[in-house]
């Protein structure tokens, strides 16, 4: 299902999740995701920022509302899709885990290419058999994430932050039209926080793609974002440029000054 063009790569009308009735998480989330730059989601726990973009993926479903992502040149209701035109158009949204999400007993490059699985037929998708193009875009994108030398190695032989670069590349091999992550940094120290932040926006740029994630790092956000969105109780209080983010919003997403501490 296609809608009218709006302005942005992605457009959030009215969004409402509610996992149980009467009791929304989401409440009526209006937003509008530019085409290219780095977007981070700051707020406390259990304010919706993962609900958040689950739903413009649709790992979770919404309970009302739109979410219309440009895909190939059109703007596609993510909310309203469903069976093959939903898997068709979530092959062009990449994500990044919080917790990885490998296969810790096939090696590096295997994992990368299960980002291409969305894109071979159901034979091939179980026969893994994927052509010598992807063989060599799954190995070029290992080099621009700085783990060249890697690809043979199992994924459980790497530390979380060689991990999360391989999460990051498995994303881009979809090709995405967007790339989301939740939370890419919680398990991570800081010098390697900043480089997977580093390496996201990075990437987004050379795509020419929007980057959206959900952070709970403040100051991390304000360094490397283009944008930040501050929620708090299911609401977006804050949608503005880093340089804008003052004590007073914060006080207002976070509730009180715990965030300084």
């Amino acid at each position: 299902m296609t809608a009218t063009a709006h302005t942005g790569a992605i457009q959030i009308q009215r969004l409402v999740k509610e996992y149980r009735p009467g009791q929304p998480v989401l409440k009526g989330i209006d937003l509008s995701i530019p085409a290219t730059g780095l977007t981070s989601i700051i707020g406390p726990s259990g304010t919706g920022k993962s609900t958040l973009l689950r739903c413009i993926n649709r790992l979770i479903d919404p309970s009302t509302g739109a979410i219309l992502v440009q895909i190939e040149g059109q703007q596609v209701d993510m909310a309203q899709l469903q069976g093959s035109a939903l898997r068709r158009a979530r092959r062009h949204i990449g994500m990044v885990f919080q917790e990885y999400n490998l296969v810790d007993r096939l090696t590096v490059m295997e994992n990368v290419l299960t980002g291409r699985l969305g894109y071979l037929s159901a034979w091939r998708a179980w026969r893994r058999k994927f052509d010598a193009r992807d063989f060599a875009e799954a190995q070029q994108l290992l080099n621009e994430v700085g783990l060249g030398d890697f690809a043979h190695r199992r994924a459980d032989a790497l530390s979380g932050g060689q991990r999360q670069r391989v999460g990051i590349a498995r994303a881009l091999m979809q090709r995405p039209a967007v790339l989301l992550a939740d939370e890419p940094t919680s398990s991570l120290d800081p010098k390697t926080s900043i480089e997977i932040i580093q390496l996201l926006r990075a990437q987004g740029v050379q795509r020419n793609i929007p980057v959206m994630v959900n952070i709970h790092d403040v100051e991390l956000a304000r360094k490397f974002s283009d944008r930040i969105i501050g929620m708090t109780g299911g609401h977006v209080v804050y949608d503005g440029a880093p340089e804008g983010l003052t004590e007073d919003h914060l006080t207002t997403i976070y509730g009180g000054k715990a965030w300084l501490e």
